[in-house]
């Protein structure tokens, strides 16, 4: 097969997990078993067939750097579990600042938050066009909305596929949609699921719950961590497409009313020592047979970057088969499996199906 020709905006612990995980997989290849992944040939596809040909970051840690040295710089802070990368051709670009900084971040440590670079922003329509990228993914910081709208419409501009891994509704807004499908171009999105994360538990538990007659009267969902994303949400005017995302994920999956009042999910404090390791802390009240009370708490403890990589892998690969095969626009499935806040909420079982569907070939819904 061709390679996949990738560039990613915020070169931060998602991007290095990524990518330490491309070249993991690729030095795995002969091996029949191989952990971690939910598909390891995508329609042809393997891991290591993604090439990473330009990169955007605004740190002077990583700005004007290889990309090799670039996802192991602060803030980045990461589980290192491949350090056997090749010496990449690419050079991170500086990118334009924007909103991507919150004022707050200046207030931390140097190792722990983003230190602007005194660089002027690169044409990123040219660097794209240059490079031969054929998809975009974004991992701006959450509450980027203007940066995130500046890099969609480069990506249109360019001619490139978006995938859209932040809560910045680009992806599940029909005007953005729009403009992808009269460009013919793909869109994934919005808001990254993870492989085994708090949304994916919590949306399968609630529609458990309701699967077996139990009626949810109350539900919070609670996460702690220590990485740049976890300090960057401490600025809570940033977390408004957030609570949303993460809201509607999880009550989609609910069938009766619920007040608001009654579901709080969302972040809930940065500790630094964490580093890259996020906490969740989940309750669900509800009632069983009798109106009899049941409560059910989960504690989940995992690595956040390399959780999110296991599915930016593959939405990369439906991605390029969209492209192969001449499909633009929203690309229904893959979003529905791979986000939190796609346009169409399915439960996760029908949206993996219409996942397996696409990869075959059959036409989206």
């Amino acid at each position: 097969m061709r390679k996949i020709k990738l560039a990613i905006v915020g070169i931060g612990n998602c991007a290095s997990a990524l990518i330490q995980g491309i070249e993991y997989y690729k030095k795995h290849l002969h091996e029949r078993q191989i952990p971690g992944l939910m598909h390891f040939n995508l329609g042809g596809y393997l891991p290591g067939d993604i090439e990473i040909v330009a990169a955007f970051d605004i740190d002077k840690r990583k700005v004007n750097k290889p990309l090799k040295e670039a996802i192991f710089a602060k803030p980045n802070c990461t589980k290192i579990f491949y350090a056997d990368l090749p010496e990449y051709s690419v050079k991170v670009s500086m990118g334009p600042i924007l909103d991507g900084v919150a004022e707050h971040m200046k207030d931390y440590s140097e190792d722990k938050t983003f230190i602007p670079a005194n660089e002027e922003p690169v044409d990123v329509v040219k660097v794209l066009k240059e490079s031969g990228a054929e998809i975009l993914v974004s991992y701006l910081p959450v509450g980027s909305e203007e940066a995130t709208k500046y890099y969609a419409q480069c990506a249109l501009d360019a001619g490139v596929a978006f995938i859209n891994c932040i809560p910045v509704f680009i992806a599940s807004n029909d005007e953005w949609i729009k403009k992808f499908e009269e460009k013919k171009i793909p869109l994934i999105g919005d808001d990254i699921k993870s492989q085994i994360g708090a949304t994916i538990v919590h949306r399968v538990l609630s529609k458990l719950c309701m699967d077996r007659g139990v009626r949810i009267k109350n539900t919070y969902q609670l996460n702690v961590g220590g990485n740049t994303d976890f300090l960057n949400m401490l600025n809570r005017s940033r977390l408004t497409s957030k609570k949303i995302s993460k809201t509607e994920a999880v009550t989609s999956q609910i069938k009766h009313e619920i007040s608001l009042e009654n579901v709080h999910i969302g972040p809930s404090d940065y500790i630094p020592w964490l580093n890259d390791n996020k906490i969740c802390f989940l309750r669900i009240e509800g009632e069983i047979f009798g109106n009899v009370p049941i409560n059910l708490e989960l504690r989940l403890s995992v690595e956040d970057s390399p959780n999110s990589a296991g599915v930016v892998i593959d939405a990369i690969r439906c991605c390029k088969l969209a492209l192969d095969r001449g499909i633009g626009g929203l690309l229904i499935s893959p979003s529905a499996y791979f986000m939190k806040h796609p346009k169409i909420q399915y439960p996760d079982d029908v949206a993996k199906n219409m996942v397996e569907e696409f990869i075959a070939g059959k036409r989206e819904r």
